[in-house]
Parts: C-alpha cells; sequence; structure tokens
C-alpha cells in the first residue's frame, strides 16, 4: 500500500471516530437526533449561529459528551500503548498488564476504596491508581535490568508478570478483608466511564496527547528494533536508552488511563494487531491508526455497556467480550498467512 493511499485510510477512519462520537453522544435514556447533535456541537465549538433544543443541549453537554470524549481518548492512550509494548517486547501478546501497570493501578485504587482515603477529594483514586502504577512498571524494569543485566525482554515480561500475579493477590485480600467494599472493588477493576464529569478528559488528553507524540518520535527505532535487536543495534540505535524511553512512556499512558476509567483489557492487546494488518510494520502509520482505532472501538464498547442492558454494563466486560475472539481470529489469521 503507497504513501498516498495509508493517508487516505487514515483519513476514512478518523471520519469514522467523528461519526461514531456523534452517535454515541446521541444514545441514552433520551436519544437525541444526529441532526441535533451536530448543531449543538457546532454552536459549542465553533460559535455557530443555529437554533438548538435547550433539554438536548444540556443533556448533551453537561453528561454525555465528556463521557464519550473521556472513552476515546482512553482508547486511544491504550491502544498507542499497546503498540509500544508489542514492539519493544518483540511479543505479539504483549500488552500494558504485561509489565504490571495495570495491576499496580488497581492495588493503588483498591487502597483507596477500602481505606477511605479522601484528601485529594474525588482525584484520590485516580492519583493513587496513577502513581501506583507507574511505581510498579518501574520497579519491573529496573529489576529486570539487574537480574539480566541489561533489560531482556523475556526477563522484563517475566518481572512484569511476577508484579500483576503479587498485585492481584493483594487486591484479593483487600476483598476478603473489606467485604463490604466488594461490589466496587469489582466494578472499579472491570472499568467504567459512569459518573465522570468534564474535568477527566480534560487532565487525562494531555497526558495521552504528548505520550503518543513521544512515542511517534521514537517510530524509526520501532521499527529497526522489530528487526531485532542486533539490526537495531548495526543502524545505531541506542537500545537500552530507547527501550527505557519507550516502556516509561506506554506505562505513563496506561497509568493514567486506567486511574481514570479502572482496568479496561483487550484494546491495547487487538488494536495494534488491525492496525498492521491494514498499515502494514511502518510505525509512523500503526501508532496514529492504532490512536484512531482504540478511541473508535472504546466509544463503540462504552455504547454497547450503556445500551446493551437495563443497567449498565462495566465497559471492560464489553471490550473483553469482543476482543478475545476478535483477538484470536486476527493472531491465528495472521499465522496462517506467514505459513
Amino acid at each position: 500500500m503507497s504513501d498516498k493511499l495509508k493517508r487516505r485510510w487514515i483519513a476514512i477512519i478518523g471520519v469514522l471516530c467523528a461519526a461514531a462520537v456523534i452517535v454515541a453522544a446521541g444514545v441514552g435514556s433520551v436519544n437525541i437526533p444526529v441532526a441535533e447533535t451536530v448543531r449543538i456541537l457546532l454552536k459549542f465549538f465553533f460559535k455557530a449561529h443555529v437554533e438548538t433544543d435547550a433539554t438536548f443541549e444540556t443533556i448533551l453537554l453537561n453528561i454525555r459528551l465528556h463521557r464519550v470524549l473521556l472513552a476515546f481518548i482512553c482508547g486511544g492512550g491504550l491502544a498507542v500503548s499497546g503498540v509500544v509494548m508489542q514492539s519493544v517486547l518483540r511479543n505479539p501478546l504483549a500488552s500494558s498488564s504485561t509489565l504490571g501497570v495495570s495491576s499496580g493501578a488497581a492495588v493503588g485504587a483498591s487502597l483507596v476504596l477500602v481505606t477511605g482515603i479522601h484528601f485529594l477529594g474525588f482525584f484520590t483514586a485516580p492519583v493513587f491508581g496513577f502513581v501506583f502504577g507507574l511505581a510498579a512498571v518501574l520497579a519491573a524494569i529496573g529489576i529486570a535490568g539487574k537480574l539480566s543485566k541489561g533489560l531482556d525482554n523475556s526477563a522484563i515480561i517475566l518481572t512484569g508478570m511476577a508484579f500483576s500475579f503479587f498485585a492481584g493477590s493483594v487486591i484479593t485480600m483487600m476483598m476478603i478483608l473489606k467485604r463490604h467494599e466488594l461490589q466496587r472493588l469489582v466494578f472499579w477493576q472491570m472499568g467504567s466511564f459512569a459518573l465522570k464529569d468534564a474535568v477527566f478528559p480534560l487532565m487525562l488528553f494531555p497526558v495521552v496527547l504528548v505520550g503518543t507524540l513521544v512515542v511517534f518520535r521514537y517510530a524509526r527505532e520501532m521499527d529497526m528494533m522489530t528487526l531485532g535487536e542486533e539490526q537495531a543495534l548495526s543502524t545505531g540505535v541506542e537500545l537500552k536508552k530507547v527501550k527505557w524511553a519507550l516502556l516509561v512512556t506506554g506505562s505513563v499512558i496506561t497509568g493514567a488511563v486506567v486511574s481514570m476509567s479502572g482496568i479496561i483489557g483487550f484494546i491495547d492487546l487487538f488494536t495494534p494487531h488491525v492496525a498492521r494488518k491494514i498499515f502494514g510494520a511502518s510505525h509512523r502509520y500503526v501508532i496514529v491508526s492504532s490512536a484512531l482505532l482504540g478511541g473508535f472501538f472504546m466509544v463503540i464498547c462504552d455504547l454497547v455497556a450503556r445500551a446493551a442492558s437495563r443497567y449498565e454494563l462495566p465497559v471492560g466486560a464489553v471490550t473483553s467480550f469482543i476482543g478475545a475472539p476478535f483477538f484470536m481470529y486476527l493472531y491465528f489469521s495472521g499465522k496462517k498467512e506467514k505459513k
């Protein structure tokens, strides 16, 4: 596929993302017509002089829009993090949970829920989740580097898995000791965008945007690393420095997302595979398309979570339900093509 055609495909995906956001923002207990949604958004973002329904405008701007935007940002951030993990660790099954960042964030947020700490108000759980998630991944990378005398991919994966199992056991003990908080703990771990106000996407967007730009800066190095570490070294890539930069950046993105939404699986696992199916191995296109596709899939899954049941489902349950068979199809179909 030529670069011109790839750019066209990215433009098409961008249009689909915009359409998904508009449709999802209008669907709920009170459905807002698409045309009315468009008018309200034009009035809000571009100060267009158009007449809009006051009730629809209140629902869209005060409840729906920031939730849909948060879902899109979270999906895009997780997808970019998945690209980093799979490329750096050269493992198609790698994801942000591989390094224990999701589990670490879950421990931090769960600690807040069971102890009742609230010195930062509503943001206490997100802050604790982010700090614990980042601390977990830094510890995993540091220990792997010491034990393997370098950043060996297998050592990083095994150390991250060990941290994840340890964090899981800590959360299980919290659930047993604080059974009256069991429902809140379980629901948070499955992920949700409910009851999030406009501050959440405003806080998360700069982190995801800057992180994505940093990852994009290393697109060439990621291309070289995909071919093998010896090949990357022979082309002048400072392997240890680049690995540290990318793994920490990917973990910061994931930690920020998880701290805002809870643990949401499979978006970071299968989205990069979809992007590579369409655009090939060039990370310039894989990073951008993964961010867009991740946001698109997350918005659709959140829409399903809101509309599929009388009671709202955790979005993480929907992403896992849809993502697991989809990922298996993508992964094994790729294996057959290589044969």
